[in-house]
């Protein structure tokens, strides 16, 4: 079954975040009833993937400054039918970032398994147009930036720059943004489960 792995990676996941068992289920309960919930049409809501990007030096994070809901942002977005969530967020990374390498740094401290996320996240996303208000069930992956490579503005974007953690405040940074950064400094010094040279792992 194409969830199968989705609904794996939820349980190892909620085995190190038991605290954040009620968002964990709702994810669960979406993937367990919904053979569609990678995709759009899904409703009322779907998966989708997103990654928090620090720099090759792990002092800064690289946000979005999305244009649609005009907000900075962790970089991201729709899985279209893929089920590999990790795939999805590197696949959003390089097409918002215009970068190519990344490691990624697993929440479990081990490359035991499919990398886990970092956070798991479900958040409202507001009618616009002839889309109606649905929920965006997000995978969130801890991604490291390989040196020297340009960033690049997606056509979803009206900006895109590295912040110190401390200006998130400024920058309007909701709960959601700031428990990431939270995760994240925590597992900082971590190493990459993959070498953050390699664009994709094999």
């Amino acid at each position: 079954m194409h969830r199968e792995p989705l609904l794996k990676i939820l349980q190892r996941y909620e085995a190190i975040y038991p605290d954040e068992t009620r968002c964990v289920g709702r994810v669960r309960a979406l993937v367990e009833g919904h053979a569609n919930c990678f995709e759009r049409a899904s409703l009322p809501g779907h998966i989708t993937a997103s990654a928090w990007i620090l720099s090759s030096d792990r002092e800064r994070i690289l946000l979005t400054h999305h244009r649609k809901l005009q907000r900075w942002l962790q970089l991201g977005g729709h899985a279209d039918g893929d089920p590999d969530t990790l795939g999805v967020a590197l696949r959003e990374a390089r097409e918002e970032s215009g970068m190519r390498k990344f490691g990624v740094i697993c929440s479990s401290g081990s490359s035991l398994g499919p990398p886990l996320p970092l956070d798991v996240d479900v958040h409202r996303i507001p009618a616009r147009g002839d889309e109606a208000e649905h929920d965006h069930h997000d995978i969130r992956y801890l991604l490291v930036a390989g040196e020297g490579q340009r960033l690049a503005i997606s056509d979803e974007s009206t900006d895109l720059d590295w912040f110190e953690p401390a200006a998130l405040g400024s920058l309007g940074a909701d709960d959601s943004l700031l428990r990431l950064e939270r995760k994240a400094r925590d597992l900082a010094g971590a190493e990459c489960c993959w070498d953050p040279l390699e664009a994709k792992p094999e």
